[in-house]
């Protein structure tokens, strides 16, 4: 995995690294409150021998060099664990005393350093001012013969002393280590998760799962869930230019073979097809083009709930024979756009779905409109969406970014291929959109009364008809919708 894709892990799960650091400072925090203050106390001694002429003291130096290594293991020995026990009872065994005592020698010198740590600044001291005296006379005892003089003297040149600040905790100290560990930590979280998540985070990875181009990208707006359809003060939000992108795109995705009947699905349940066709159907009504809305979703219809229709008769009430399809088809507001709501609800949504009469009124639906939306169930749910997409010029695939995975969009675009059904393209909904790019439409949004937004202002995209052109504007062959072939 290349740095860049760990780079953009990192920043879009930047909560987890915030949160990891903000546990490791707090855990560092607790520890250092609860831990003992510990003091130091330390004394150094000179090794030394009485030498004579310049011969004899290079070579007791190197002597007395070789002879400090020994008497530091010698100040952390049983032996004088024992006796400075002995002298000085300081509420401690001689095991606990070895364990305080630490020492350290300088290379090429022959100074020695002994330290004590303990939590009581005052037995610290008393036991670092016992140890050098004990030191000292061992060092004496054990050096000196039977018949002679010791060769080796051993003074204190500095020390003992304590220190006057515990030497731990330092706070400072831990919450740096504490704080650098958690953003560590944070980092390989944030790598970790974002390669074991495999949902849709961007536009690139519903390419790359669909194999299809992307047409749109619709952000995320906290008003549509009250007001999900483009009209309105809606009409000049950044989500309703998006659709009007998505429309855009979907006319010249193949310019030698338009796509006129378009099949809307999704790969699950909720992801925001239903009201992306019916924002389409919207934004192609405005564009000037008669377009036609099917609910074919039969078993969850949700067109006639976002549109306020009646949805007591039918596509499933035309395809069993009962009604005729002019007399069911709705119109929607002032724009050329008509709608055929769901109708009741069948046993048997598949086989209807499928059947000749669905073929022979798609084919009417047709020659009757410019452009027919079929809002559709979603692919890998049930079989509905298949058969309507294998009747239809084209699908149009919509996944909700952070909610389906690649794997649930790869197996629904794989779905579509497996019947040779056309994909005509991918949209990712409820995107999260840059700031900058939120800006630049801003900067750029043409503010209008909620009366005239519903209405479209240009007709520059429109196609042209050689019938004369109805009332508002609008061709009379829209009225052929209403008079659909019985």
């Amino acid at each position: 995995m290349d740095l860049l894709r760990q780079l953009r892990h990192v920043r879009r799960h930047w909560w987890v690294v915030l949160v990891t650091v903000m546990v490791a400072l707090g855990v560092s925090a607790f520890l250092t409150v609860r831990a003992q203050p510990r003091y130091v106390a330390s004394v150094t001694f000179f090794v030394t021998t009485p030498n004579q002429g310049v011969t004899d003291a290079y070579q007791g130096g190197l002597f007395l060099q070789q002879r400090v290594k020994s008497y530091a293991d010698l100040l952390s020995s049983d032996r004088l664990a024992q006796s400075v026990v002995a002298e000085t009872p300081v509420g401690l065994t001689a095991d606990e005393v070895q364990r305080r005592v630490t020492t350290s020698t300088e290379t090429g010198t022959v100074l020695l350093r002994a330290s004590v740590t303990d939590t009581d600044q005052a037995r610290a001291l008393r036991v670092t001012e016992t140890l050098a005296a004990k030191f000292v006379e061992l060092v004496q005892k054990v050096e000196t013969p039977p018949e002679g003089k010791a060769p080796i003297k051993i003074e204190v040149v500095s020390g003992p002393r304590v220190s006057s600040s515990p030497v731990s905790p330092q706070p400072l100290r831990n919450l740096t280590l504490g704080g650098l560990l958690g953003l560590a930590l944070g980092v390989g979280l944030a790598i970790l998760r974002g390669v074991a998540d495999v949902r849709l985070r961007d536009a690139a990875g519903l390419q790359r799962a669909t194999g299809s181009p992307l047409l749109g990208e619709i952000p995320f707006e906290n008003a549509a869930r009250t007001a999900p359809l483009i009209v309105g003060e809606a009409a000049t939000s950044a989500r309703a230019e998006a659709v009007r992108k998505l429309r855009t795109n979907l006319r010249f995705v193949d310019v030698h073979e338009p796509a006129r009947v378009i099949a809307v699905t999704s790969a699950l349940q909720g992801e925001g097809k239903t009201t992306l066709s019916c924002n389409l159907a919207i934004a192609l009504a405005e564009a000037g083009w008669r377009v036609l809305l099917v609910d074919a979703d039969l078993r969850r219809p949700k067109v006639d709930e976002y549109l306020g229709l009646d949805a007591g008769v039918g596509l499933t009430d035309v395809l069993v024979g009962d009604v005729q399809v002019g007399d069911v088809v709705q119109r929607w507001g002032d724009k050329s756009l008509l709608v055929l709501p769901s109708g009741s609800a069948p046993p048997n949504p598949s086989e209807l779905l499928g059947s000749k009469a669905m073929a022979d009124l798609l084919l009417a639906l047709r020659e009757s409109a410019d452009i027919v939306i079929i809002d559709t169930a979603p692919l890998l749910a049930v079989t509905d969406g298949v058969v309507v997409a294998v009747q239809a010029d084209g699908a149009l695939l919509v996944s909700q970014q952070g909610r389906t995975s690649r794997t649930q969009v790869a197996a629904a675009a794989r779905s579509l291929h497996s019947v040779s059904v056309r994909l005509l393209g991918c949209v990712l909904n409820m995107a999260k959109v840059a700031k900058a790019e939120a800006y630049q439409y801003e900067a750029y949004r043409v503010v209008t009364s909620p009366a005239s937004a519903s209405v479209p202002t240009a007709r520059a995209t429109a196609p042209r008809h050689s019938e004369g052109a109805g009332v508002n504007g609008v061709s009379d062959r829209t009225q052929e919708l209403t008079r659909l072939p019985r």
